[in-house]
Parts: C-alpha cells; structure tokens; sequence
C-alpha cells in the first residue's frame, strides 16, 4: 500500500511539473509591442520633433527664404512704396554708434525716425533711455519715447511714471504706449486699464498718444471704436503688406534688421505718409 501510494505521489508531481512547466517557459517570455503600434508610435515621435523643430527652428526665420520682389535693406526684404523709414531701440541692442548710425541717411532707405523704449510698468525705466534719447535728438533724428505696459500695475502709477522720466519737447513725435499682453486680466479690464493710461498722459502732454501693438491682439482685444481715434502702430512680421483694414500709422515690419551702428538686430517701422506728414504728427510747442 505505501508503495502504491508513492508511486502515485510521484506521478503526480511528474505530471504537475509537466503540466506547469509550458505555463512557467510562456510566462519568463517578454510581452512584445505589436508591429503596428511600435509603427504608430514612431510616426507620433517623428511628427512630434518635425513640428517641434520647424515651429522653433524654421519658421521664425522661412521668410528670409522667401523671394524678394521689393529691394533689400538692413539684411531684409523692405516693404513697397514707402519713403519714411525708422526703427525703435532699448537696451536690447546694445551701445548705439550715433556717428555711424547718422550715416544711413545717405542710404537706400534712410532711418528718419527712432522709438526709444522709455519705461516698463510702475517703475522700471530703460538704462538707456536717457542718453539716447538725447543723442537722437543731437543727431537730427525725429524722437519718439515709448512705454511698456504691464496690465497687472496699476495703470495710473505708470502713467506717472512715464511723465516723470519723459520730457518731451518741440519736434518729438507723441509718447507711445506698447500694449502686447492682458496680463490674465478680462478684456474689459484691460480696455479700462488702457484708457485710463492714454488719457492721463494725453492730459499731460497735449496730444493724444500713439497705441503700438499687433494687429491680431488689437482686433481682439482693443477692437472697441474708442480706440480707433489714437494714431496706431501695427506690429505685423513676415508679410509683404499690411493686412489691417483700418487706419494706421506707423508699421514695425521686421524685427531682425541689420542696421549699421547698431550691435544687436533691430525693429524696422515705416510711417505711412510723407516726410511733412510725419513732421505734422510731432509735438507742435
């Protein structure tokens, strides 16, 4: 009887190992990605990096690719049919070589006017400002100061502030007031926080300001007809002509010219109008 029973213990340990050991050999084996999804993931990889790098890469720089129907200045395609060039200048670009920098009158497209970045917010001015602001005016140029907006100060407190750091004179074109951002705040905010700003230093200087931004962010958030009554300056980059319907004055086309005097790449403008046009724009006493 206990042989009996022994032999059946192992047959049916002989049988249980070999029953478990297929079982044991498919369960050590590695699971495998299906062909198709290892397929649909590279793709992915590729789209991914492909998208990445020409949106990083490529497009910021595809319209220098582009042909040239007008003439070339300062490294780039200059816009058709206008005669009253400028550029605007902060502390990005660096010490300015005014001597060389006069010389591009004699250019193709001579520079007649110049934005100079003044102040930011509530307290931030341009380390440069101060003597350029005078150099320019030395040199002959048409001036113009600038403020960057940030909609999250209190709009007052940077009207001020722009005041107090910008004295203008005879001959300068009216202070600007660069809007690019909302700051998280609602349209209605910042439409309140804008005017606010334009109409304190409009009180103050006597002219009404000019209102620099896109015209993507002005069709979206400035829209509103109150704002139309201010001289406006478009940013559009990368087009042969402006795209805005209304009415405009200056232009800032390109953000990568190659100015002689000038270390870094710089914003390129046109005004649209003449010389005496833009001249009649400047502060009158």
């Amino acid at each position: 009887m206990a042989t009996k029973t022994s032999t059946n213990i192992r047959r049916k340990t002989t049988a249980a190992r070999r029953s478990s050991s297929p079982r044991s050999k498919k369960k050590m084996q590695p699971r495998t990605m299906p062909v198709w999804l290892r397929n649909l993931l590279a793709v992915c990889i590729i789209l991914v990096f492909s998208t990445g790098f020409y949106w990083f890469f490529i497009r910021p720089y595809a319209y220098r690719w582009k042909p040239c129907y007008g003439q070339k200045g300062y490294g780039v395609c200059m816009p058709c049919n206008y005669e009253v060039h400028g550029i605007d200048i902060s502390h990005y670009q660096g010490k300015i070589d005014w001597e060389l920098l006069t010389h591009n009158r004699e250019a193709q497209f001579p520079i007649h006017f110049i934005f100079l970045k003044a102040t930011e917010g509530g307290d931030h001015g341009d380390d440069t400002f101060t003597q350029n602001f005078g150099q320019a005016r030395k040199y002959g140029f048409i001036r113009g100061a600038y403020h960057y907006f940030i909609p999250k100060t209190d709009a007052r407190k940077q009207a001020d502030f722009f005041i107090r750091t910008v004295q203008l004179a005879k001959g300068d074109l009216p202070p600007v007031l660069d809007v690019e951002t909302t700051g998280k705040q609602s349209p209605q905010e910042l439409k309140t926080a804008v005017k606010t700003w334009l109409d304190r230093v409009e009180a103050h200087y006597g002219v009404k300001p000019i209102l620099y931004t896109s015209y993507k962010f002005k069709k979206r958030y400035l829209s509103d007809s109150i704002f139309n009554a201010y001289p406006y300056w478009i940013a559009h980059y990368y087009v042969d002509s402006v795209r805005y319907e209304g009415k405009w004055h200056f232009w800032q086309h390109t953000d990568v010219g190659t100015v002689p005097g000038i270390e870094e790449e710089v914003d390129l403008n046109v005004f649209n109008g003449t010389m005496e046009e833009l001249q009649a724009l400047t502060l009158q006493k």
